[in-house]
């Protein structure tokens, strides 16, 4: 990385010459927020979408134009400008959270995650405990039980044996 400095007007000395920085690309990081995002580069196991983040924030912070930060990185420039604008959009002390992902649009979770543990619970009792007379479980038969025992108003096969099959299914929270 190149050693760059900041001069007295804002400008971005490089090589001694002074290049006006753009004012819409600054990005202010404090003291606290620079130590916890060299933090999050250097950290191993750290996902590498925060650790790249991160380093777009430091550059941007660091005075680097969006061109040079896009070499640098070898990132697509509408990349590094989403996150040098979401750093300006938003704050708080945890920087983690502020490089997290935002909630992605679609319709939310029907079922919470104790409800889907009750029906794989249901699916692990007997039918018979049930008064059902079949000897294993069949998706329709577990979506009427669910229903019958108040679990869930309402809920179809397919999403019964979505659940059984993933084992990890989107919930609600």
């Amino acid at each position: 990385m190149q050693v760059r400095s900041v001069g007295t007007e804002g400008d971005i000395l490089v090589g001694g010459l002074a290049m006006a920085r753009k004012t819409e690309l600054v990005v202010e990081v404090s003291v606290e927020e620079r130590e916890q995002l060299e933090a999050i580069v250097r950290k191993r196991t750290a996902e590498q979408r925060l650790a790249q983040r991160a380093r777009i924030v430091l550059l941007a912070a660091a005075g680097w134009s969006l061109v040079e930060t896009v070499r640098r990185l070898g990132l697509h420039k509408d990349t590094v400008a989403q996150w040098r604008r979401r750093w300006r959009r938003t704050c708080g002390p945890n920087v983690s959270r502020r490089l997290a992902d935002e909630p992605r649009p679609g319709a939310p979770a029907k079922f919470t995650a104790q409800q889907i543990c009750a029906i794989t619970a249901l699916a692990c009792e007997p039918p018979s405990a049930s008064a059902r007379p079949i000897t294993p479980w069949s998706q329709n038969e577990l979506a009427d039980e669910a229903v019958k025992r108040g679990i869930v108003p309402e809920i179809s096969q397919r999403s019964v044996g979505r659940f059984l099959k993933s084992g990890v299914p989107a919930t609600a929270p």
